[in-house]
């Protein structure tokens, strides 16, 4: 899934393609992805690109008095072009789920690998009218970001730390991978409870978050669109990396299964080299 610093590549790539163009057409082509009716797609026909923004992971095209945004969910991914064919895609076929074509004949493709269909499109005249945006924390990339605000999103919460980095409502932009990655970082056990985190575990853990988002921002910073997941992979040290060597201390990387997802982590550096419970795998295995 594109999380904060793959989205905010796209910002970029996106504004240095996009702004000041104009578009010629946008095309829906699966019936799913278009979540908003009026004002119609046709609506940005003709309107100009002013800027492209980011609110978490969400990617938003200004054009005219419109906003195309964009959620690219768990599977979803934007695809630059610089030409198309003449004749249009056949809606439905592939994962193909929109396309955007400007005046000059470029443009790019949205789209959606699997069966699974949740990569969503929004046309409004205000960002804050897509759910998502408007229920959204603050950004941590935001210089207001400092160890104090972080603390006080955190007072009051009683959960395993983990879901709170994941939640959108609380800090906007951070998922499944980069939470396993900020973790780590901190050394810290992904089902430490949110009340158990003392002064000094909240200035490491804002420490981790903060290096660990710009870190992988620049190392994205530049990247073609195209080449933007391969870097994310490359730049985890241990999310998706099961059964791989700790880069830090080489323990083995182990990892907790649940029914939509899965997390990595290192038990010398975040458990005390106690392995987690895996209820699921406990469960194979009898």
């Amino acid at each position: 899934m594109p999380e904060l610093p793959e989205v905010e590549a796209l910002r970029v790539f996106l504004d240095d393609h996009l702004a000041g163009k104009e578009i010629d057409r946008v095309l829906p082509l699966n019936v799913s992805v278009l979540k908003t009716y009026d004002p119609p797609p046709a609506a940005l026909h003709g309107a100009a690109v002013t800027a492209v923004a980011r609110h978490g992971k969400f990617l938003d095209i200004a054009a005219g008095q419109l906003h195309l945004i964009t959620h690219l969910a768990r599977a979803g991914w934007l695809r630059w072009n610089d030409s198309f064919p003449t004749a249009p895609p056949r809606p439905g076929k592939g994962p193909l789920a929109l396309r955007t074509v400007l005046t000059g004949g470029d443009g790019f493709d949205l789209t959606e690998a699997g069966t699974t269909k949740r990569l969503a499109v929004y046309l409004v005249h205000d960002p804050a009218e897509v759910p998502g945006i408007a229920r959204l924390g603050p950004d941590p990339l935001d210089e207001s970001f400092d160890r104090d605000a972080f603390a006080a999103l955190l007072a009051g919460e009683r959960r395993r730390i983990k879901g709170a980095l994941r939640d959108q409502s609380l800090i906007a932009g951070i998922g499944n991978a980069y939470s396993d990655e900020i973790l780590h970082a901190a050394k810290m056990s992904p089902y430490l409870l949110t009340t158990d985190l003392t002064d000094d575990r909240i200035t490491r853990l804002h420490t981790a978050l903060r290096t660990t988002l710009h870190d992988a921002v620049a190392r994205s910073s530049g990247l073609a669109a195209g080449k933007l997941k391969a870097e994310k992979k490359s730049g985890m040290r241990v999310h998706g990396r099961t059964g791989e060597p700790c880069p830090v201390c080489g323990d083995t990387i182990r990892e907790v299964s649940f029914s939509d997802s899965s997390l990595q982590y290192c038990p010398t550096c975040q458990t005390g080299g106690k392995p987690l419970a895996d209820r699921r795998l406990s469960r194979l295995l009898k």
